[in-house]
Order: structure tokens, then sequence, then C-alpha cells
């Protein structure tokens, strides 16, 4: 006989809807507001960024689609869609010939910076506007842990790669 699932208190209901609706309002506002200032999608600005903060400007495909949590074939989709724009360059991999290197351009840099001062403002005015400092270190650290215990059991494309090796061995 199977136990029925536990279900949620009232408070942890309450806090997981108030964290939907308000990620939902937010990411509305974030794409609105992307898309107006660069014509960016909100995962071509997180690549964008992503690839602005990296030595060097450029990381791994597979390193940007584990990090930003999208599947590696929608990723090399929007890296395309970046690069037809000259926002991007990719390259094989000096370190792996299999893997693809992305590396942000001049002008991809310059498409952050003309989105960035909007962008601050949608998250000053929406999110931060309505907190205390104290409430931003709090939310900061409550948000952390929620997501490191979330990445232990990553999604699929979070996930690290099996080898093909290990692969095969598992199916033998």
């Amino acid at each position: 006989m199977s136990s029925a699932p536990r279900s949620l208190d009232a408070v942890q209901l309450g806090a997981y809807f108030a964290l939907i609706e308000a990620s939902s309002l937010l990411r509305h506002a974030v794409d609105q507001q992307l898309h107006e200032a660069g014509d960016l999608s909100y995962v071509q600005f997180q690549l964008l960024a992503t690839l602005g903060d990296a030595p060097g400007g450029s990381r791994r495909m597979t390193d940007l689609a584990d990090g930003v949590v999208y599947s590696r074939s929608g990723l090399t989709y929007q890296a395309q869609t970046l690069e037809k724009r000259g926002l991007v360059s990719r390259a094989p991999s000096r370190d792996d010939e299999r893997s693809i290197t992305v590396t942000i351009t001049d002008e991809g840099r310059a498409v952050l910076a003309q989105v960035f001062p909007g962008h601050v403002a949608v998250l000053e005015e929406l999110l931060f506007a309505a907190l205390s400092p104290s409430d931003v270190e709090t939310l900061a650290e409550i948000l952390t842990r929620a997501r490191d215990h979330m990445r232990q059991a990553p999604p699929r494309s979070a996930a690290p790669r099996r080898r093909r090796k290990a692969a095969r061995a598992a199916r033998a």
C-alpha cells in the first residue's frame, strides 16, 4: 500500500505561488525591455552577459548550456542567431576539436551596453524597490540555497555530459 503524497501547508503553497507569479511578472517585463532595447530574447541576453563576463569573452557551448539551463540544441540555434547578427563568433575549441567555443564580439558588447541601463531600471523598479537592503541580502541567500539544492539534480540541459565510453559500458 502506498502512502498519499505529502501536501504543502498554506505558507509553503503561498510562497510557491508568490515566487512563480513574481518570476513570471519580472520575466515578462525583462523580456519586453530586452526586445525593445536590443531585439534580444532573454536567453540571448543571458548568453551575451555570460560571455561578456567570461575571461577573454569566450566559453564552450556545453558550458554555456549547462550554465543557462537550456537545451544544447536550443542554445545552438540561439548562438547561430547571434552569430548572424555579428554579436558572437563561433569556432572549434582549441582544447577539444569536438567542442565549439563562442566569443562575444565588439558588436555584442555594444548591444549589452545598450540594453543594460533599461535592464537594471526594470530590476530596480519591479524587484528591488519593494525591498530593503536587508531584504535583498536575505532573498539572495534564500534563492542561492534553493538554486544550489536544485543544481544537485540538474535538468538534462545542465547535467554534465556522459562520456561515450561510460555510455557504451552501461549499454553492455
